[in-house]
Order: structure tokens, then C-alpha cells, then sequence
């Protein structure tokens, strides 16, 4: 009994990645120009920082060449894990949208199957997106990785996967509670994250308010030790206290977001908020 319903659940994980996956293969225009926003994006940053010396700025007063990679490493990050936040986060508008949200809502699987097949998707299409815009920098700047430590990076990275999946899914909430706003208030928490977590300079700069909430953010763990590792060959071991919190973050976040989520299912449901509007 306990291996069909293990199957029943396996199947509709699978078939959420897929549903997922034809989504962007019907909106393919706009993925396109969504993919050329996020490369013309990180390529600003990149020369921005190329143009440092044209504006007067000596190269012995900062390196300019660390200069321009801590910035595209901050903008390439920033790039991947907005989008993958902006794809959980938006999970229901995208349902509320297609008119499918009540048929999944009464569907016979659990809402964690539904939210970690959505996540799934996001992730796989994340990293895709990522490694491309990422070839598009390597071929374009001239990058020294020299110093690189890729296994602390890579071990950083998947840590970062788990609270970032759960202030997705905490976000994905606003559209529930409000079909009108809430696409708007998942925007706005995009931009304080993108203010607090240090995307493009240290959170020693913010005010301290400011730095106290930077402190709490899990990207901004993320971005310091990702960048720590590519530029200064940070050790696996030196960067454990960095994992450790990362994943304490996420054994946190992602079984609370979850729970929260089916409270605003239940709101949502008693109140009449699921029907798609014009």
C-alpha cells in the first residue's frame, strides 16, 4: 500500500517538472526575451566594471580585474537565484493564470509534492539558463579563475538550494492572499532581497539596520562564500560554518513555508481567491 502511494506521488512529482517544462515550451518567445534581459543584465555589470578605468579610476588604487569579478560573479549568481525565486514564487500566479489552479488544488497528492515538483523544475531550468549566460561571459571577458576552489562553490551552492526554495514558497503565498496585489508583493520582496544581500558590494556598506536584516538572508551567505571560494580558493573546511548555516536555514524555512502555504490554501479556498480574474 505504502509503495503505490510512494509510486502515486513519484508519478505526479514527475508530471509537475513536466507540466513545467511544457509551459516554457509554449511561451518560448517570451523565455527568449526573458533569457536575452538576464544576459544583457550581467553583461552590464561586467562592463561596467571594464570601464572603471576610463572614468579615471587608477589601477593602483583597486584591482580593477578583482573589481569586475566580483561583480559578474555577483551578477551572475544574482541572475540564477532571482530567477529560480521568481519561478517558485510565481508558481501560483502561472496556475491561476493557465485556470488550472483548482483542478491541482483538488487533486489527490499532497501539496508538498506539488510545491517540490514546481521547485524541481525551477532549479533544472535555472541552472540552464545560468550555464548559458555563463558561456556568454567566459567567451566575452577575460576571466581569471586561476585561485577557483569549484568544490567549496559547488558545495555552497546546493546549500543554497533549500532556503532559497523556502522563501519561494513563502512568497508564492502573497498570490493566495491577494490575486490582485500579490504579484506586486513578490516583486517588492525580490528588490529588498536584491538591497540586503550584498548582489554587488559587501553588507558591511548598509546602514546597520539594514546590515542586521542582510544578516539573515541566505543569499547573503551565498554570494560572500561563492565568491570567497572563486576568487580566493576558499577551503571546503573554512566554509563549513557558511553550509552549516545554510542548511540550518533551510530545515527551517522549507517545512514552515510548506506549512504556512496550506494555511493560505484554506483561506484562499474558504474566501473564493483561486478563480483567475481577466
Amino acid at each position: 500500500m505504502m509503495g503505490n502511494t510512494l509510486r502515486w506521488e513519484m508519478n505526479a512529482f514527475v508530471g509537475f517538472i513536466e507540466r513545467q517544462k511544457n509551459l516554457y515550451r509554449r511561451y518560448w518567445a517570451w523565455e527568449a526575451v526573458w533569457l536575452l534581459y538576464n544576459l544583457v543584465s550581467v553583461l552590464s555589470i561586467g562592463y561596467l566594471a571594464a570601464g572603471l578605468s576610463t572614468l579615471g579610476v587608477e589601477r593602483s588604487s583597486v584591482n580593477l580585474q578583482q573589481t569586475e569579478l566580483y561583480l559578474l560573479i555577483g551578477a551572475l549568481l544574482w541572475t540564477y537565484l532571482s530567477m529560480v525565486f521568481f519561478e517558485v514564487s510565481f508558481a501560483i500566479t502561472w496556475e491561476r493564470w493557465e485556470g488550472t489552479i483548482e483542478y491541482t488544488f483538488m487533486a489527490p497528492i499532497k501539496r508538498l509534492t506539488h510545491l517540490l515538483g514546481m521547485c524541481a523544475a525551477s532549479l533544472i531550468y535555472g541552472i540552464l539558463r545560468a550555464a548559458i549566460i555563463g558561456l556568454a561571459v567566459v567567451a566575452l571577458f577575460r576571466l581569471d579563475l586561476s585561485h577557483a576552489n569549484w568544490l567549496t562553490a559547488l558545495a555552497l551552492f546546493a546549500a543554497a538550494t533549500l532556503p532559497l526554495l523556502g522563501l519561494g514558497i513563502f512568497t508564492s503565498i502573497l498570490p493566495l492572499l491577494s490575486p490582485e496585489k500579490g504579484e506586486q508583493m513578490a516583486f517588492a520582496v525580490q528588490g529588498v532581497l536584491l538591497l540586503i544581500s550584498g548582489v554587488y558590494y559587501p553588507i558591511t556598506v548598509l546602514p546597520g539596520p539594514l546590515r542586521v536584516v542582510g544578516m539573515v538572508s541566505p543569499l547573503t551567505y551565498t554570494l560572500d562564500g561563492v565568491r570567497q571560494a572563486l576568487l580566493h580558493g576558499l577551503s571546503l573546511a573554512a566554509a563549513l560554518p557558511d553550509i552549516g548555516i545554510l542548511l540550518l536555514m533551510g530545515v527551517v524555512l522549507v517545512p514552515a513555508s510548506v506549512w504556512c502555504f496550506g494555511r493560505a490554501e484554506v483561506r484562499a479556498k474558504r474566501l473564493g481567491l483561486l478563480k483567475r480574474s481577466g
